[in-house]
């Protein structure tokens, strides 16, 4: 042992280019260490992604890394569940046991027993878990990408074929913001915009709340939340209506645009004002603004993911792009290079064809009839699964770097759902309310302690190394976890003899080996600019399908249709006697959906709950600043605190999301359902018809002084 630790002494200080995964966005790193220890994490100046800038989060990384709450050991619960009570065990027996489990239900029950669950992290490390899944024969991989991204990736390849990224650089004339605080949740992105305005950009935010960027722009619109599709609408009636639009573009690259033309008659800005409480003539400036102020581009975000007309919003703003004639341009909307990856979602990776057809039309939530792409179990089927045992029952789960009782709608069932299962297995880096409730925990390796290739889904095309550069405790990599627990499932010959050599296989295409990737660092991408005049989009006609044909053969709305959603003012009026206010909520700086709460760099930042309140409706509630109040829908109530702001509309409420208390301790599951939004959240339908996205904003609510 001495001499380990002399040899380690003995090590040169030294700085290593690696990539943050504190969240998905995949910013470039140095990693500065002395000896053996981590002393420093700053953001790497030659990276063309964040350029040397670090968010708050990956600034806290080396208290991520070392925080004494970390977990280091297997565990193994000895009370009942939930009661807090852990054995440490070795990493043999934490395996067997969890192998064991899943094989029993497989065996007993047939491999859809079994539902894998994934979290937050958006790497690699979900195809790992999907590798497995196929392998092992079940189609129940449940995730959260319904209300998280992927109905903006759906639509956008739907409509033209390949997701579009905004060219900051250019840059635009006119930029869109809508229902993303970039500030806080994409900063890279952020200071682009921040440069382009300083260049003369003109700024449009969309937002029921006063971002920062608001302060910033030339027309700020506050819809309800909820009705951001009835705005869109309503925009693409005025643009054209007054003859706006690119008629060079949509004669010869679009179909469907007379299908449009007669569409949105219904969609006047008077009658879209009556249902997005933005004014009629707001809804004129700003479609003639961006109409007009060209190149422009939007820059959406994972407000529009939320709720019953999730796609099709995304589906609207498409069509915004590609009749302004901003699709392809440079300042517009381009189309990113592709990279030289065996990636994320890959079919080689993943082994879809491990998976026969008919297992996986027994997936739970086949009844929902979701569009074909959605390859994917959706939280609320899982949990009427388990609880219902409706089509079959749930066995066994394994959840992977997530906390479904902070994350999944209706919280109150999810617990449910958590305790009745046989067995219930969890990965994470922290203990927290659900891992709490599990039989056995597995401690996981932060990103500084495993290798990766790393690709930027939201916005410029980069490929960056993560590199290992220590180890703590007895915590191993989500590879090394799942390819050992295949090994005992006798699945072994489908996992590679190290991560390494997958991650060789994963950039086989750019011919590098990942210990030459090592040094190169960074694989740029490029933009394809009008991509569609040198080859057919990729969609059935190669055109822009305004009109989808596909979307109509599935038996969906083939032109973007507003649904009032359940529990607002307008479908349930008598509901709204008793809940007068409209809940939305959204992303806090310092927090990645439900982590970092025990990080003292990032929860001294933001230590408590907040509900943000206009002054006019605390007036009117007896609540002043900083008092602890109650909200509450039909199925509870949380508390947080007040937070007076201006920046708001009257009758919304901002309600503070996923928080939990780790101070609390593991006999009150960390507090877990005191200020819980998604104790307020429903699961029930009806969802969006295409995706199955659950209704997380808009709905009514209730608040009243603790």
């Amino acid at each position: 042992m001495a001499g380990a630790i002399i040899s380690e002494s003995k090590l040169p200080d030294r700085v290593v280019k690696s990539t943050c995964g504190l969240c998905a966005i995949g910013c470039g790193i140095l990693v500065h260490i002395k000896g053996s220890k981590v002393v420093k994490v700053e953001g790497d100046p030659q990276n063309p992604l964040n350029k040397g800038t670090l968010c708050d989060k990956g600034l806290a990384s080396l208290e991520y890394l070392y925080h004494p709450d970390r977990l280091k050991h297997p565990l193994r619960r000895t009370g009942k569940r939930g009661e807090g009570k852990w054995q440490r065990i070795s990493w043999d027996e934490a395996l067997d046991t969890v192998a064991a489990e899943l094989a029993k239900a497989r065996d007993n029950y047939g491999a859809e027993s079994v539902a894998f669950m994934t979290g937050a992290a958006k790497g690699l490390e979900e195809s790992y878990l999907d590798r497995l899944a196929n392998v092992f024969g079940t189609p129940n991989v449940v995730w959260q990408g319904h209300v998280c991204f992927v109905p903006r990736v759906l639509a956008s390849r739907i409509t033209y074929g390949f997701y579009a990224v905004p060219d900051y650089d250019y840059p635009p004339s006119c930029i869109v913001v809508w229902g993303k605080n970039m500030s806080e949740t994409l900063h890279h992105a952020h200071q682009r915009v921040l440069r382009a305005i300083d260049k003369g950009t003109r700024l449009i935010v969309i937002d029921p709340r006063q971002i920062d960027l608001a302060a910033e722009s030339d027309l700020w619109l506050q819809p309800r939340p909820g009705s951001d599709l009835a705005l869109a609408l309503g925009m693409i009636n005025v643009i054209i209506t007054e003859n706006l639009f690119d008629r060079v573009f949509v004669d010869k690259w679009t179909i469907g645009f007379d299908l449009l033309k007669n569409h949105i008659r219904d969609y006047t800005p008077e009658k879209v004002q009556d249902i997005t409480w933005v004014p009629a003539e707001r809804i004129r400036q700003a479609a003639r603004l961006y109409a007009k102020t060209k190149p422009a581009c939007i820059q959406w975000g994972n407000a529009i993911d939320h709720g019953v007309n999730s796609f099709q919003t995304a589906r609207a703003i498409c069509i915004l792009r590609a009749i302004t004639g901003n699709l392809g341009i440079p300042g517009g909307e381009v189309q990113p290079s592709p990279l030289p990856l065996i990636g994320r979602r890959s079919p080689e990776l993943e082994l879809w064809d491990k998976m026969p057809l008919a297992q996986w039309q027994r997936r739970v939530g086949a009844d929902l009839k979701l569009m074909p792409p959605m390859g994917y179990v959706q939280p609320q089927s899982i949990i009427k699964a388990i609880i219902e045992e409706d089509p079959y029952p749930i066995h066994v789960a394994y959840v992977q770097g997530g906390n479904p009782l902070l994350s999944y709608s209706n919280a109150q069932e999810t617990y449910e759902a958590l305790m009745r299962l046989d067995f219930l297995a969890v990965a994470d880096m922290f203990m927290t309310p659900t891992a709490a409730l599990a039989d056995v925990v597995l401690p996981v390796a932060t990103y500084l302690e495993f290798d990766s290739v790393v690709t930027s889904p939201y916005s410029y095309p980069v490929t960056s190394v993560q590199q290992k550069v220590t180890r703590v405790g007895e915590c191993r990599s989500d590879y090394e976890i799942l390819s050992q627990l295949a090994t005992r499932l006798g699945l072994g010959d489908y996992f590679w003899n190290s991560e390494e050599q997958c991650l060789d296989v994963v950039l086989k295409p750019a011919g590098l080996s990942f210990d030459e990737f090592r040094k190169v660092g960074i694989i740029p991408g490029g933009k394809q600019y009008r991509s569609y005049a040198i080859k057919n989009l990729e969609t059935p006609s190669g055109r822009v399908e305004i009109y989808s044909d596909q979307l109509k053969g599935w038996g969906l709305d083939p032109l973007p249709t507003y649904y009032e959603p359940p529990e607002t003012p307008y479908s349930d009026p008598e509901l709204a006697r008793e809940y007068p206010l409209v809940l939305t909520t959204w992303k806090s700086t310092p927090f990645r959906h439900s982590g970092g709460r025990q990080i003292t760099a990032l929860r001294g930042t933001h230590p408590e709950p907040m509900v943000n309140l206009h002054p006019e409706t605390a007036d009117k509630l007896g609540i002043k600043e900083g008092d602890w109040v109650y909200i509450e829908t039909r199925r509870g109530r949380i508390r947080q605190k007040a937070y007076l702001t201006t920046g708001i509309d009257p009758r919304v409420v901002g309600v503070d999301y996923a928080w939990w208390f780790p101070e609390k301790g593991a006999s009150s599951l960390y507090g877990w359902a005191e200020s819980n939004i998604n104790i307020l959240t429903d699961n029930k339908p009806p969802f969006n018809r295409e995706t199955g996205s659950t209704n997380l904003r808009g709905i009514l609510c209730k608040v009243y002084k603790v």
